[in-house]
């Protein structure tokens, strides 16, 4: 008597498990699979279960996968076999008298039918018509050889046709190459008609009663792996982000707070010196809010100084000679920098004794973007700052290298850029040796100092800044082209549980 064996099949796959072992009993060499599947009226896919089941209890049987590839009809190409070529129902629907060709474009096949058979010579167009084209057969008698080619390969005659003819019915999008994988079954070094079920485990009743003697277990595989623990995952952002803190932090750095994502447009624009006729201050730029629409608080004596450097200028420069108003400078945005965070951290440091200083941060802002495949309405920021006395370019430059040499960045460029904030200002450019060009991967400058001075910070300080998005690195290392898989509803969730440890390197 047959036991079901321990495995995924259910009863009714057991008649097949029967099937196979007594068909395996009765051949020479072996069974193959398809075949097994066509002789028993099954699907091949159940045959694929029962071979699956019996390899789990031992080696009843061997089985050796092997692939093999075939021509079959798609749907169009099946609906050609029972009706006809396009182009051989177009000459078969024109009569004698012929067919306008705007009725002939009506039907399903007709624009296509038309073109082949134009192609072939069938038909002919007549111009000079009053009512329009009109299309007449060119020849009396045609031959559907698309039809009969089809139907070859319908009746497994696929080798009669040339390499070339299949590639035409393909292109035409009437074949299609399939692989097909199936299995060749043989007899094990246990092999038997008749399966014992196995025990995989050894129970306390089997130790008191003596069973265990003569059941026999399933033996234990030690290369399994284990059943994955119910745990969180990180984020690859917040993988990425992870190994950039740790980048600053070993470089000397303090993090900044950055947990108001609202911020007044005095600090987001005004004390960094951004005219209010700035693009970027507009609504196509900028999330403005309702509620709250304003900040009235602000230190007046900065606010004074900030206004004065707009409206008349100072420091060694003229200023934009432009209307400063406060009302402009009260509205309340969604932060559209982090540097609006190091404007604040700049100007608590200069009502203070001044010391060096080295700030990060790293968290979101929010822009009135185009949504697509690199842009999001928000994204995050990374962001560095150095404060000292006499810093140059040079600095800039040094710093740079250090940092984008620790994120295993070594080939840089820098190029002359504009900030409104910064002056010197540069592009960072790296070579990618995967694209084989250089691409930008970050901005910086040097403070100006209608942007310090004003704050109260000592004329021989400068400060040097630069920054980076964090979306663009990750989606490089992780290999995800469009950023709306990385952030946002449409994220899926298995590539955040699936996804490698992230490590910075070349």
């Amino acid at each position: 008597m047959l036991s079901p064996p321990t495995t995924t099949c259910n009863m009714a796959d057991t008649g097949v498990v029967e099937a196979l072992l007594l068909g395996l009993e009765k051949a020479e060499d072996g069974v193959d699979s398809l075949e097994l599947s066509s002789s028993l009226g099954v699907e091949h896919q159940v045959v694929v279960g029962a071979v699956k089941s019996l390899q789990s209890v031992g080696e009843v049987i061997s089985a050796e996968q092997r692939s093999s590839k075939h021509w079959q009809l798609t749907e169009e190409g099946v609906e050609i076999s029972e009706l006809g070529s396009h182009e051989a129902r177009v000459f078969e629907c024109i009569p004698v008298e012929g067919l306008l060709q705007s009725e002939l474009m009506k039907l399903p096949f007709g624009k296509i039918g038309f073109t082949k058979a134009m192609s072939n010579k069938w038909i002919r167009v007549d111009k000079t018509s009053e009512g329009g084209p009109l299309i007449f057969r060119s020849v009396q008698t045609i031959v559907d050889q698309v039809r009969e080619k089809l139907l070859n390969v319908l009746n497994g005659k696929d080798a009669e046709l040339e390499e070339k003819e299949k590639s035409e019915l393909k292109k035409r999008r009437l074949l299609s190459e399939v692989t097909v994988k199936s299995y060749w079954i043989t007899k094990g070094s246990s092999f038997s008609t008749t399966i014992t079920k196995q025990e995989t485990e050894l129970t306390p009743e089997m130790i008191v009663s003596g069973n265990w003697k003569d059941n026999k277990f399933k033996p234990y595989n030690f290369e399994a792996m284990g059943v994955p623990l119910d745990c969180g995952h990180l984020h690859p952002l917040m993988k990425v982000r992870t190994q950039f803190r740790q980048i600053f932090l070993e470089m000397g750095f303090t993090e900044m707070p950055t947990n108001n994502f609202i911020e007044s447009s005095f600090w987001n624009f005004d004390s960094l010196f951004q005219p209010q006729q700035h693009p970027a201050r507009d609504q196509h730029d900028t999330f403005f809010l309702s509620d709250p629409a304003l900040t009235l608080d602000f230190p007046q004596d900065y606010l004074q100084r900030v206004k004065k450097v707009h409206t008349e200028g100072g420091f060694g420069s003229q200023g934009y000679k432009y209307e400063w108003k406060v009302e402009e400078a009260q509205k309340n945005i969604l932060r559209t920098h982090t540097t609006a965070v190091s404007a604040r951290m700049l100007y608590k440091l200069a009502q203070q004794k001044f010391t060096p200083v080295k700030y990060f941060s790293i968290d979101r802002v929010f822009r009135n973007e185009t949504l697509d495949a690199t842009h999001l309405a928000e994204f995050h920021q990374i962001e560095g700052v150095v404060a000292d006395y006499d810093l140059t370019l040079g600095d800039l430059m040094g710093v740079l290298h250090q940092f984008f040499t620790k994120l295993g960045i070594t080939k840089l460029r820098f190029k002359p850029a504009y900030n409104p904030y910064t002056e010197p200002s540069m592009e960072v450019f790296s070579y990618h040796e995967g694209l084989e060009k250089w691409v930008e991967v970050g901005n910086s400058g040097v403070f100006r100092p209608e942007m310090l001075l004003p704050m109260g910070l000592p004329e021989d300080v400068s400060v040097i800044a630069w920054g980076l998005s964090l979306e663009r690195p990750t989606m490089i290392k992780y290999g995800i082209n469009n950023i709306r898989e990385l952030v946002g509803h449409k994220v899926n969730l298995q590539m955040v549980y699936d996804g490698p440890i992230c490590r910075l390197d070349t």
